[in-house]
This record gives structure tokens, sequence and C-alpha cells, in this order.
């Protein structure tokens, strides 16, 4: 188990002094707490993602329509009168 390049026996220790340091009464609000915060973190990272997703098809959408516009700009008649 490794979790942020932190291994299993870090955890421990990690947890042992936050257990120290709060106590065990407030530790579990600390948890909760936490577990608030890293889910609403990965909820803003996925809309932010979504978000991005949705920018770069709308872009890659408005690049293709103006390539197709364009190509039918250049092969029409009235384009190629001007330069003639």
């Amino acid at each position: 188990m490794n979790i942020f390049g932190i291994g299993l026996p870090e955890i421990a220790v990690i947890a042992a002094i936050a257990l120290f340091i709060f106590g065990p009464k407030k530790l579990p609000a600390l948890g909760r707490g936490l577990g608030k915060t890293l889910r609403s973190l990965q909820k803003a990272s996925s809309e932010f993602e979504n978000e991005l997703q949705k920018a770069v098809s709308a872009s890659d959408k408005t690049d293709q329509g103006n390539q197709h516009e364009l190509k039918h700009k250049e092969n029409s008649p009235q384009q190629n009168k001007k330069y003639n």
C-alpha cells in the first residue's frame, strides 16, 4: 500500500503522532474533516476536468467548422474570379 509516496509504516507513525497530539476524542472528528476535504477536492478536480474536456471538444468543433468554411471559400467560383 503506497499513498502519496508514503508506505504503511510511515502512515502508522503519522497516525500515532496524531493520536498523541490530538487525543482519542478529537481524532475521529479530524478524520471526518479530512475525509470531507479530500472528497470536495476530488469533486472539484472532476468538475474541472469535465469543463476542460467540454472546452476542448467545443474548440475542436469550432476549428473543424472553420476549416470546412475555408475549403468552401477556396473552391468557390467567386474567389476564382477575383484572382483571374
